[in-house]
């Protein structure tokens, strides 16, 4: 039976707020509240909350048999905690069906598994353990952001404990395969891979109300028949899209709620059932390994990583930016270290971004700045408190080899902290257990020794009589 794999990506960053050279180490708050506030709450009322309740809808109606993935990333959540708990309550009830599968991703939405594996790693977790705070659900397939990934990051990603990893079914990495297939990854078998299928997606979160496409207007029916018709040996559709697409890229006077909703029916009837990223990596088998030697995307034509990091503007920010990495792990300032994830966000790049053409345009559509070079310099701007701050505490005159050289001392003193805790629990225990043996040795000779008193008392008692 054919299957399809619906995932919704949600995220929105902490904006900055116009931050000017002369603020630089005089304003240590970096955001613009009224923004963030307006932004994810207008998206929340027109898209967001009204997206949950027809998958909500989707799930009862179906009885089950309509799923889906979500994946929201952890300053994502946060904003959402502060300005629409009510949409946090909505996913609570997704999760509560277990219909609705929540994926693994960076906490902040970044570009760290491309520079800092460490971070890397800290953030996936960060976002885990909040995912099963709010929903008591422990992530088990990975969804990198803006579906970044190649081989390089396939051995870790599994280390890491995950079942697989979600990415885009980038044509110059496919070539004639198809992306309705699972795959193994090549630097790592055991990791499966689900690749976006680009087309079928595309329809629904950038044709569907295009009156100019040629298969306007797009039915259910009509769709589930696009799906249904493919070869019969393609196992899945994975259709990967922005949960904005729900009544925000798609308004809801096209008709994208009822489309969603008619979806289960006429897949039914077609013999087509609704699967989630895990049962997928679970239950089909992989049609092969598949390589992908350079870091690919789901964002513009190139489906590449130039979309952040494509001009000097941007990966003079980057590098800055991890520069101090190590320095940032090693404090203990909670509010510096909420900036350094902040700052980490993707989109802040994205801004910078100076591509042409129909890339371009969608660039400047989500961005609050009228330039890149204007995101670029409010940025830099922002990043120098940051880095003055850090360096408050590190300085940066400390040489990468002595910083390893502290780094070092400091691991290993917590190891050596480690084991000594080790020992000291050994040592209670072993305690414990004597102090244990010893009462029981004493209680046993306690009831020992009255019993032989009695026995002569009635022995002598024996005698006189």
């Amino acid at each position: 039976m054919k299957a399809i794999c619906f995932y919704f990506q949600i995220h929105q960053p902490f904006r900055l707020k116009r931050y000017r050279f002369f603020d630089i180490g005089n304003d240590h708050y970096y955001y613009d509240d009224f923004a963030n506030d307006d932004i994810i709450t207008r998206i929340a009322q027109r898209s967001y909350i009204p997206a949950a309740e027809t998958l909500l809808k989707m799930i009862e109606e179906s009885k089950g048999k309509f799923r889906c993935a979500i994946s929201i990333t952890g300053v994502a959540l946060e904003q959402c905690e502060q300005y629409v708990p009510e949409f946090v309550d909505l996913l609570k009830k997704l999760a509560d069906t277990g219909k609705v599968e929540f994926l693994a991703e960076t906490y902040a939405h970044s570009l760290s598994s491309l520079a800092d594996p460490i971070e890397f790693e800290e953030q996936v977790k960060a976002h885990d353990e909040k995912i099963y705070q709010l929903f008591g659900v422990k992530p088990k397939v990975l969804r990198n952001t803006e579906l970044i990934y190649c081989d390089e990051l396939a051995p870790q990603i599994l280390s890491m404990g995950y079942k697989g990893v979600i990415t885009e079914g980038a044509k110059h990495i496919l070539g004639w395969k198809s992306p309705n297939y699972i795959y193994s990854a090549a630097s790592a078998p055991k990791l499966r891979l689900l690749l976006k299928n680009d087309k079928l997606s595309d329809d629904i979160a950038f044709r569907f109300s295009n009156t100019e496409w040629n298969e306007y207007p797009l039915t259910a029916d009509k769709y589930i028949d696009w799906i249904a018709s493919t070869p019969p040996e393609e196992q899945i559709v994975n259709l990967f899209m922005n949960l904005e697409t729900l009544g925000e890229l798609q308004p809801r006077e096209s008709g994208i709620f009822q489309f969603m909703e008619a979806l289960p029916r006429f897949a039914a009837e077609r013999g087509v059932e609704f699967i989630t990223p895990t049962e997928a990596v679970t239950k089909l088998k992989p049609a092969g390994e598949l390589s992908i030697m350079h870091p690919i995307s789901w964002a513009d034509e190139a489906r590449d990583t130039s979309a952040w990091l494509g001009n000097q503007l941007q990966n003079e920010a980057f590098n800055k930016l991890y520069s101090v990495a190590e320095r940032v792990r090693l404090c203990d300032d909670r509010r510096l270290k909420q900036d350094w994830l902040y700052l980490q966000g993707s989109d802040h790049l994205f801004y910078m971004s100076t591509k042409h053409m129909a890339d371009g345009e969608m660039h400047s559509h989500f961005s609050p700045y009228e330039t890149p070079y204007q995101a670029f310099t409010n940025y830099m701007n922002v990043l120098a408190d940051f880095i003055v701050r850090v360096e408050e505490q590190y300085p940066l005159s400390i040489e990468n080899e002595e910083l390893n050289s502290l780094l070092t001392t400091i691991r290993n003193q917590a190891r050596e902290i480690e084991t000594l805790n080790k020992e000291v629990t050994t040592l209670r225990l072993n305690a414990e257990h004597d102090c244990e043996e010893h009462a029981t040795r004493a209680a046993l000779e306690a009831e020992k020794k009255p019993a032989k008193k009695t026995t002569k008392k009635t022995a002598k008692a024996k005698k006189a009589e």
